[in-house]
């Protein structure tokens, strides 16, 4: 009971500070949003995806990728709230007052989630305008919003450890380049059959396309294969070494 008043109460604090800067949530959902448009709009004419998307519209294919990109976006903001209560010195404060230890870590988690979730629901609200159309009953929308739940979690754990070791804001934010990159190398955008073979080797071997897959499967209404299951897999796993590594991090940098 503790750890769970002390999780609320700097959860609390957090998501004021997001409800004083709704910004951070309209900036997080922008670039997404900018590159769907950019993609369907501009180049969406000229990318082939065969069978791969059935009779659907591009955006079909591609709104699972944008949903990735976002999480990737909104999850530097974590590090960057991070490293400002490091810079502070509000963790050291918090240290010398009968605060829960890892209620800290997990205040600034469930408000990456909260704020992830917002900027999702822009992104789906737009794909929605421009044409987007998911035959997925309520279970396949429900596995959907797990599947984007742990895929949250587990970049938001990456992020913390930045957010404790960096040195600079710039440093704290510029680890999530990488994954927001990471989505093009997968099959986000393009089937991975259309790729030169070191490219679709990786592609197919990263985490990123059977995550992807696996929420295109789900909203094109299909049943559950084993692309649902690797997806899982692979969130829990980096969910699980992403969470004991920020944890030791955080012990080392408050002792």
């Amino acid at each position: 009971m503790h750890f769970i008043g002390d999780t609320a109460a700097l959860t609390g604090r957090s998501l004021r500070h997001i409800v004083r800067s709704p910004d951070t949530i309209i900036t997080t959902a922008l670039m997404p949003i900018a590159m769907m448009l950019m993609f369907v709009y501009v180049f969406g004419g000229a990318i082939d995806i065969g069978a791969s998307a059935g009779a659907g519209a591009y955006v079909d294919y591609l709104l699972p990728g944008i949903l990735l990109i976002t999480i990737a976006s909104g999850v530097a903001y974590t590090a960057f709230r991070i490293f400002m209560d490091m810079r502070d010195g509000i963790l050291e404060r918090f240290r010398s007052m009968p605060v829960a230890r890892s209620s800290v870590l997990w205040a600034h988690v469930l408000t990456s989630v909260v704020a992830t979730l917002a900027s999702l629901a822009i992104v789906v609200g737009v794909a929605i305008a421009i044409g987007f159309r998911s035959p997925a009953n309520v279970l396949g929308w429900l596995a959907v919003a797990g599947v984007l739940l742990l895929f949250t979690l587990a970049l938001t754990w990456i992020a913390v450890i930045p957010g404790l070791t960096a040195k600079t804001v710039d440093g704290a934010s510029a680890f999530s380049y990488p994954l927001i990159f990471l989505p093009f190398l997968s099959s986000a955008f393009v089937p991975t059959e259309t790729m030169p073979g070191p490219v679709r080797w990786f592609a197919e071997h990263q985490p990123v396309t059977p995550i992807v897959d696996s929420i295109r499967g789900l909203l094109a209404g299909q049943p559950a294969g084993a692309e649902l299951w690797s997806a899982l897999a692979w969130c829990v796993a980096i969910l699980i070494v992403a969470s004991l590594l920020a944890s030791l991090v955080h012990r080392r940098r408050i002792s």
